[in-house]
């Protein structure tokens, strides 16, 4: 029997066996309980972002790619104290990866202005800095670069 040191990790775990499914694949239909582990499903249809530049392999998680690294190809990465991988922004409706924020939201709001991830992007406030980093000349989010 397992044994979990706080409440909260009990309650997470009791939902991997209820039969309700609250997310759901938009690709397949297959259920989950929570939006980390439909994500990480949603990128065995969309793509894996993260590319191991040894070999061919990809992964949908950064942990991944990093355990194999090490376990593959005798890699270790590390990071001093409060310093930060490298981020990598992903569509999930299609795959797409950036390294900038702006390229990231340009894609969405230019190849899927009514996705959830823009949409929630918007509600959340996390545009207002990016939004307001633009001119009105500016063509980041109306040019033709994607």
């Amino acid at each position: 029997m397992q044994k979990f040191a706080l409440q909260r990790l009990l309650n997470r775990h009791a939902k991997c066996h209820s039969e309700i499914k609250r997310y759901l694949c938009t690709f397949c239909g297959k259920g989950f309980n929570d939006t980390f582990d439909l994500k990480r499903h949603t990128r065995t249809h969309t793509g894996m972002p993260y590319k191991c530049d040894q070999c061919e392999k990809s992964f949908t998680q950064r942990c991944s790619l990093e355990s194999h690294l090490r376990k593959v190809h005798g890699t270790h990465h590390q990071y001093g104290y409060k310093e930060r991988r490298s981020k990598v922004f992903v569509c999930e409706d299609c795959g797409f990866t950036a390294s900038l924020f702006d390229e990231y939201v340009s894609h969405l709001s230019l190849s899927h202005p009514f996705s959830a991830q823009l949409i929630k992007l918007n509600s959340s406030g996390a545009m207002s800095k990016f939004k307001s980093d633009i001119s009105p000349s500016s063509s980041s989010l109306s040019g033709s670069s994607r």
